[in-house]
């Protein structure tokens, strides 16, 4: 494998705080993929060519960006496209849910490297949940040719209440065993590198937002074995004062008296959640263990299934409703396991606009996910890039073993 580039120059002097905002702005910039020339970047920043240069040079020398003459002119030199080295390392992902999880590897540019998905048992707890995770990066590393010294970040979702700041899972109610534990603890000694970790319906939210153009106002509704919200709000990702915001699945609902995991009554995931679902279909008599059976028997076309994910359906759009009269987005967008149901859908929508005020609705579109089952780790992902480019991540680099 050849080096990284990374070992291929000696560590630039240490860079100052207004120089990595400048360096970070750059590369942002590089990023969102408009600005592809130093000409470009000077335009879009209103730097000056010669500082534009300046710094574009020094990131060629510490690898993260690259230049390439693109071959097209219309007279004089060829014009170079700027792009951010996909050697410059690793970034690892890991989506976990309640029954399933899914693994990804991307570059730096956030190009696919390798993926892996299993069905977990996120009640298992964190060690045997994160040992299988960590084995499935070292796979994805050793297919990609890379090492863990490569790793710049490692992003990870789950599914339950997560104080972002510190990566630390909060009194979980799907998450037994969960509770008070630090993630970023078990990945920052394998890795050296910064842990993310956040919701996982927050990291499906982000990347169903990043599949899309123009869209500055939208809800993601994860219904899977639980029910989740992510939140964008302006562009950005809304956790909220501390990490909380979206957690809809324990709105109360009327005429609803089921237990919830969580220790109340009513909740709307213990009416319309998956795992209720799957529930509600055993006590019929239909033989189904978890969410999957039960998306697996709608599918198919099984009435009992068909119905239960109906009458679900009804009772999320209508706490939707009530959520687009208060955000007002331009979209909902609806994922998890039950979300290729097309009746999941079509309930969902017709709930809201059977509810939410005419002028939230005028704009609104409600569509399935674009994404699917990847939208989790292509949210962590760029989450990721996204701190490994800010001024706090650009500084940690510096602090980076070489690799060999």
């Amino acid at each position: 494998m050849a080096s990284s580039p990374r070992a291929a120059h000696p560590a630039p002097a240490a860079a100052k705080p207004r120089e990595l905002v400048t360096l970070s702005r750059l590369l942002l910039e590089v990023a969102s993929g408009p600005a592809v020339t130093r000409a470009d970047l000077a335009r879009a920043t209103g730097l000056a060519r010669s500082t534009v240069s300046l710094h574009v040079d020094n990131l060629r020398r510490r690898g993260i960006l690259k230049e390439e003459r693109d071959g097209h002119s219309t007279g004089g030199r060829h014009p170079s496209r700027l792009g951010l080295n996909p050697q410059a390392g690793v970034i690892l992902a890991a989506d976990l849910g309640v029954t399933q999880a899914r693994l990804a590897a991307a570059d730096l540019d956030g190009q696919p490297l390798a993926a892996r998905s299993k069905d977990i048992r996120i009640g298992d707890g964190p060690q045997s949940v994160l040992a299988w995770v960590d084995a499935g990066f070292q796979q994805m590393l050793a297919e990609a040719g890379r090492k863990p010294a490569d790793v710049l970040a490692v992003a990870c979702g789950v599914p339950g209440p997560v104080a972002h700041a510190t990566g630390t899972v909060v009194k979980p109610p799907v998450m037994p065993g969960w509770d008070d534990y630090r993630i970023p603890s078990y990945f920052q000694p394998r890795y050296e590198a910064p842990v993310l970790v956040d919701n996982d319906v927050n990291l499906m939210a982000v990347g169903e937002h990043r599949a899309r153009t123009g869209v500055e106002h939208m809800l993601f509704v994860k219904v899977g074995t639980g029910i989740g919200c992510g939140i964008i709000s302006g562009g950005r990702i809304h956790r909220g004062a501390d990490g909380a915001a979206g957690d809809i699945g324990h709105i109360r609902i009327p005429g609803n008296d089921a237990t919830c995991t969580c220790g109340y009554v009513g909740c709307l995931e213990a009416a319309a959640g998956g795992g209720a679902l799957a529930t509600e279909l055993q006590r019929n008599g239909t033989r189904v263990s978890d969410v999957g059976d039960v998306a697996r028997l709608a599918a198919d076309g099984d009435p009992s299934a068909r119905r239960a994910i109906q009458v679900a359906s009804e009772q999320i759009g209508g706490v939707l409703a009530a959520l687009v009269n208060f955000h007002n987005p331009s979209l909902v967008v609806v994922g998890g396991s039950l979300a290729a149901s097309d009746n999941l859908v079509a309930g969902i929508r017709s709930g809201i606009y059977g509810r939410a005020l005419a002028l939230g609705t005028r704009s609104l579109t409600v569509e399935a996910s674009r994404l699917g089952n990847t939208a989790g780790t292509a949210g962590a992902i760029h989450l990721a890039q996204r701190h490994i480019l800010s001024p706090d991540g650009l500084a940690g680099l510096r602090k980076k073993p070489k690799t060999a």
